[in-house]
């Protein structure tokens, strides 16, 4: 069976105490070595290797263990990307849901390991590291024969565009337009994925905020009222659209994409997006070249079911209808029942039976338990049970892996 299994989950799970005690030194002044922190990370991701498949798991992650963010470190090994410590918030659309938690006093914004172009990206092998990584600690934690499961998550080619205002994702001068700039960011994407698949990725997962901030009013309403922007919100996704589509043009038959529409569980399990999916959902679905589709369903914040109608046949959707901001642990067969209605939507969309469109439905959690190191409500013990619950889910409705 090739991906999205039956039973997923979006990839970053919550970090040892001692690799956060290793990252905390470091910061502290103490070296990598001396903190033992590449040991560390590689008895961490083994164990939690072993975790995922213990309880189940086809699409073994690394947990975002190598990670602090969970965009992690690939746009500052990109050529030409210059880190902004600390930003005039007249560079930001202050609308931006990712930017209203970042805004400091005297409208200063501290952007949480932005960059920008100061010239024109590349891609180095010898200096884009951490992705590959990430992907030969998994290998070495897993049978061969399993390599080709490992799941790499990966930040959306828009994350340092969209939070940007009209212009400034790049220096003056570096791009004519956003046209020019899209062009270098897929060339790089497109170069980053080859490495991948040659070293032996054959599944990535973009993840997402800011395509789930089109569904937001609030996100609309700003952009409407920015007289700095350049068209239309919508004509802001299309090029986006484009944007991924050029990112995977070049990716081979037997690697599977999918994305994941992050509404966000940062810091205390606050979330940044709201609105229903279905102000995007036709077009989506239909122009983004993706397989799989990993959409948040955990609250009415998302609203119900009826765009999944939008969902054309030979591609799936993850339906993530188990929290990971709350403790409680979701009623089984409740969680069945929302599948199954699902299921009729995309039927209704497609012309299939019930049954039929089931085969492109896999469920997961609605995000991951830790997209940032720390700061989460659940437990370990937490996590293990809201992941067996979907493993349950998946096998009395599939049997399948």
């Amino acid at each position: 069976m090739a991906p999205p299994f039956r039973a997923e989950h979006m990839g970053s799970l919550l970090r040892p105490q001692p690799l956060l005690d290793a990252r905390e030194a470091i910061r502290q002044g103490k070296t990598p070595e001396e903190a033992g922190l590449a040991e560390l990370e590689k008895q961490s991701v083994a164990e939690v290797a072993k975790i995922q498949t213990d309880l189940g798991f086809r699409a073994v992650t690394s947990g975002e263990y190598n990670r602090t963010r969970f965009w992690g470190l690939m746009w500052d090994e990109f050529e030409g990307t210059v880190a902004l410590q600390e930003a005039d918030a007249s560079m930001f659309r202050l609308y931006h849901p990712d930017v209203v938690s970042l805004i400091e006093k005297e409208r200063k914004v501290m952007p949480g390991d932005s960059v920008i172009a100061g010239s024109k990206l590349g891609h180095s092998a010898d200096k884009s590291k951490s992705n590959l990584h990430e992907l030969q600690l998994l290998q070495a934690a897993l049978p061969k024969e399993r390599w080709a499961d490992i799941k790499l998550t990966m930040i959306t080619p828009a994350w340092f565009h969209m939070r940007y205002k009209q212009g400034k994702a790049y220096k003056e001068g570096v791009y004519a337009d956003d046209a020019e700039y899209f062009k270098d960011v897929a060339k790089v994407y497109q170069a980053e994925l080859d490495m991948l698949y040659k070293a032996g990725l054959r599944n990535v997962q973009f993840d997402d905020p800011g395509l789930a901030y089109f569904c937001s009013q609030k996100f609309r309403q700003g952009w409407a009222e920015d007289k700095d922007n350049t068209g239309s919100v919508d004509d802001l996704l299309d090029a986006y659209i484009a944007l991924y589509n050029d990112s995977i043009s070049k990716v081979p038959a037997d690697m599977h994409t999918g994305v994941h529409l992050c509404r966000g569980n940062f810091i205390g399990g606050r979330h940044f997006a709201e609105g229903a999916y279905d102000i995007i959902a036709s077009k989506l679905f239909r122009d983004l070249k993706v397989n799989t589709f990993y959409l948040e369903y955990d609250t009415e914040r998302a609203g119900g079911f009826e765009p999944l109608k939008y969902l054309p046949k030979g591609r799936n959707v993850v339906v993530g209808v188990i929290s990971t901001k709350l403790r409680d642990l979701e009623d089984k067969e409740e969680m069945k029942r929302r599948i199954y209605k699902a299921a009729e939507y995309v039927a209704e969309g497609t012309g299939q039976t019930k049954e039929e469109a089931l085969k492109q439905i896999a469920v997961s959690p609605q995000c991951g338990f830790s997209t940032h190191e720390s700061g989460y409500p659940l437990s370990l013990e937490d996590e293990k049970k809201k992941l067996a619950l979907v493993r349950q889910i998946a096998d009395e409705i599939w049997g399948e892996p």
